[in-house]
């Protein structure tokens, strides 16, 4: 191999020869694989989960019929995972989602900056994305109230909760959720994978979802004292905590660079013996990288059990500022979200166009 200048031969940076577990399926490039190696660190993906199909396609490919028909006034998105199936029943009916999208006058909300790239790249540009964390709570909490178009689409992993669903209904909208994939097992972890979490070569694992979290203690079993667990959210979190698993840390915001962030922030203190109490009462005294700098935080100890400790995190690359308003944008709600398109022409309500009967 032929070394080029200004190319570094040894990776640098916090977490310079960390190894760390990214749990989740991989197609193509991985946002983690790039964070992690801006900070040093060499990533280890490993497929815990695989989403796979609905049995039946009926459901979703009606859904998608009526969304080109106008039938909906918002198509809600909180997953990325959920993009994929969308673009590929289109595909089926010989159209696009973007063309469905604009055919039908919906606008877009996408739980997240994360989801929000995901559409962009399957031609939607999404019209709200909460301003806070990006979780579905949040997503309802920005929501604007019920109008003219009062139908929601949402289309959602078998595993999801009924967190917006319920939530938007209260609020007096209408939601079809239509399951457009399944949340599966994964084939068993390779053997080296295996033996280099139980000897603590890998270091550190992201978690990224409730259903990787399970997947890991099933396959995988509880950390070794030292190996750090950051979690993306609360959901995730939670089911850490169930699980017995001590975090070190959880993402100030859910994207790969505030999660790859959360596990820099939790080696950066230099008083730090351990990022948690581990399962079997163990601490880990190993020392610490050089500390990181940033303004957003983290909390870190056990999930839950509220004697966490909030220390400034390394910010991401994502960016929650809100952009400027469009003069023909309708101003977000005082909840708080934002509105990161121009307003779609309104089209007219079509009476006599069928819509999938609403699931409870």
């Amino acid at each position: 191999m032929i070394d080029r200048p200004g190319t570094p031969t040894t990776p640098t940076g916090p977490l310079a020869g960390w190894r760390v577990l990214v749990p989740r399926p991989v197609a193509g490039g991985s946002p983690a694989a790039v964070a992690l190696a801006a900070v040093g660190a060499e990533a280890v993906l490993v497929p815990l989960v695989a989403t796979v199909p609905p049995d039946d396609l009926t459901d979703l490919d009606d859904a998608l019929l009526a969304l080109g028909a106008g039938w909906y006034g918002w198509l809600a998105v909180t997953s990325a995972a959920a993009v994929p199936a969308l673009v590929a029943r289109a595909a089926a009916a010989d159209t696009t989602l973007g063309a469905l999208v604009t055919t039908g006058g919906v606008r877009v909300a996408a739980v997240g900056p994360g989801t929000a790239r995901a559409l962009r790249e399957a031609g939607v540009e999404p019209y709200l994305v909460p301003r806070s964390e990006s979780t579905a709570a949040a997503l309802v909490a920005a929501w604007p109230a019920p109008d003219d178009r009062p139908r929601v689409l949402f289309p959602r992993g078998d595993l999801a909760a009924p967190t917006l669903a319920e939530g938007l209904r209260a609020r007096g909208w209408r939601v079809d959720d239509v399951v457009v994939y399944r949340t599966v097992a994964a084939p068993p972890p390779p053997e080296e994978v295996r033996t280099a979490w139980a000897s603590g070569e890998i270091r550190a694992a992201l978690l990224t979802s409730a259903s990787t979290v399970r997947e890991l203690h099933d396959r995988l079993g509880p950390p070794p004292a030292g190996t750090l667990l950051v979690a993306i959210g609360p959901t995730t979190a939670a089911e850490a905590d169930r699980l017995g698993l001590p975090l070190a840390g959880v993402a100030a915001t859910q994207t790969m660079a505030g999660l790859v962030a959360a596990l820099v922030d939790a080696t950066a203190d230099p008083t730090r013996t351990a990022a948690a109490t581990w399962s079997d009462g163990t601490t880990d005294a190993a020392s610490a990288p050089p500390a990181a700098t940033g303004t957003a935080s983290t909390t870190v100890g056990r999930a839950g059990d509220g004697t966490g400790v909030t220390r400034p995190a390394v910010t991401g690359s994502e960016d929650a500022a809100a952009p400027p308003p469009v003069a023909a944008r309708p101003q977000p709600p005082a909840a708080g979200g934002t509105l990161v398109s121009p307003a779609l022409p309104s089209v007219p309500q079509q009476p006599g166009t069928p819509g999938p009967e609403e699931i409870a």
